[in-house]
């Protein structure tokens, strides 16, 4: 971008970005400060001596005595390791700024830095290192600024542009031919979120996912597991149901809360209605697909979810002993559910006089998991109960739904956006009052309970174009 040495260059010598920064004054194309305010004394001599010490000019024993606690901790082998990693972070807002600050003072001595934003005043309540000063200026060089007081040995490898599906390989590529042993997922854009961890599952890059930490105030809630266990929040919903259309259901850490809103807890700011009158609300947006409306965040929760993304990082860098949640595995669960949904697609068939002998479902145990899971969030339409689950028809199926144009092959044209999700006792009622019977579900059902499958049905059709 418009960073000399930092983002135009990424590989051009590190030593000369912090100082060419100091004398660029441009903008970013999202009209962000593509450069940080003159800089004080204090400033110039901890960019004089980051510059000696990165190429050298630095006492080993200094370093070691500083980081004398983690390596009575993790071992002289394990910090050995963690000093000779490289590890991306992307995102430097209020989680990824307490992440980078972690790392660093525990001794990581190549972070990658990338974030579009710069800081505002709002970020103060919650970012690791930004000061009033720093307020208008790229986040990624204020935490470069401040970690090289602290750390002045550490090579940090700032890009001041947005992450996005077309620019993963570049921005994820070596440093200095060394490979990232770990990326950190801190972005609240959902787009970009599922395109680092796509790209990073699909290249095999240890990744680990910060989740939302907005809206949310109990510590005791926050855990890290599989993002298939992941719940009561919405950007882990939206990440896990867009990559599970991509075919990727589990295998990404990330840290979560479980914490449940409630009346009086913070809830996500709706938009002032003169805001809708002034006409189209994505116009408000920094970018396409962002939010625009204000998330309520206490200041401590993002350091928390930072805190323990780096903590994972550490650990599985340093081959240190550790054991989370386990994943949440209920493969059993949707391969008796999809047999059930077989034995019905055969009843159905038999009851219209079609030959139901072979007849196969276009449904699979993972569109079994994605409908129970993030369509329904693993509860029945109709009573909200989360036991004894089942699948079923909405409505009863059309002329024609079996495919018999094959020899010996009998297709049901059964599709996902067909099936909501009940219990089996409310299932088999359903099967008889209006798959097999006359009736329609507004007969039979609240209008509160039809209006809900409606909703999961249209918004499942926004999904699709994921899958």
């Amino acid at each position: 971008m418009l960073l000399q040495g930092c983002v135009q260059h990424p590989s051009a010598t590190r030593s000369n970005c912090a100082l060419t920064l100091l004398r660029e004054v441009k903008l970013t194309e999202y009209g962000a400060a593509a450069d940080v305010f003159a800089p004080t004394k204090e400033d110039e001599r901890s960019v004089a001596l980051a510059i000696r010490a990165r190429s050298g000019d630095y006492d080993d024993d200094l370093i070691l005595e500083q980081l004398a606690r983690n390596r009575v901790f993790l071992t002289d082998e394990g910090l050995a390791k963690l000093r000779s990693s490289f590890v991306i972070v992307v995102g430097c807002g209020g989680v990824g700024s307490h992440a980078v600050a972690a790392l660093a003072r525990s001794g990581v001595s190549k972070l990658r830095l990338i974030d579009f934003d710069q800081v505002t005043l709002s970020s103060l309540n919650r970012h690791a290192l930004a000061t009033l000063a720093d307020v208008g200026t790229p986040k990624v060089h204020c935490i470069r600024k401040r970690l090289e007081q602290v750390v002045p040995w550490t090579h940090f490898d700032c890009w001041n542009e947005l992450f996005n599906e077309q620019s993963a390989e570049r921005q994820l590529a070596d440093m200095d031919g060394q490979k990232p042993d770990f990326v950190i997922d801190a972005i609240d854009n959902i787009d970009s979120k599922v395109a680092l961890l796509a790209y990073c599952h699909k290249n095999g890059i240890k990744v680990i996912s910060s989740m939302g930490a907005g809206c949310k105030s109990d510590p005791t809630r926050v855990f890290l597991g599989d993002i298939s266990a992941s719940t009561e929040d919405p950007l882990s919903r939206s990440t896990r149901r867009r990559l599970r259309a991509m075919g990727i259901k589990d295998g990404v850490p990330v840290v979560f809360s479980t914490e449940k809103t409630a009346p009086g807890k913070a809830q996500l700011l709706p938009l002032p209605e003169e805001e809708y009158n002034k006409g189209s609300v994505g116009e408000l947006g920094v970018l396409p697909e962002f939010r625009v409306r204000i998330l309520p965040v206490l200041g401590t929760m993002p350091a928390m979810f930072g805190l323990s993304v780096a903590n994972h990082v550490i650990l599985k860098i340093t081959g240190y002993p550790h054991d989370y949640l386990p994943s949440k595995s209920r493969d059993k669960m949707y391969d008796g559910m999809l047999g059930a949904l077989q034995g019905l697609e055969e009843r159905l068939a038999r009851h219209r006089g079609v030959d139901a002998v072979g007849l196969r479902i276009p449904i699979t145990q993972d569109d079994v998991g994605y409908l129970v899971e993030e369509v329904y969030r693993g509860r029945s339409v109709v009573t909200g109960l989360a036991t004894r689950l089942a699948l079923t028809r909405w409505r009863a199926p059309p002329e024609g739904f079996v495919d018999n144009r094959f020899p010996g092959q009998n297709n049901s044209l059964l599709h996902i956006r067909d099936l909501v999700c009940m219990t089996k006792e409310e299932a088999t009622r359903h099967e008889k009052e209006v798959l097999k019977g006359d009736k329609q579900p507004e007969d039979i059902y609240d209008k509160e309970v039809v209006e809900l499958v409606e909703a999961r049905l249209q918004e499942e059709e926004v999904f699709q174009r994921y899958r």
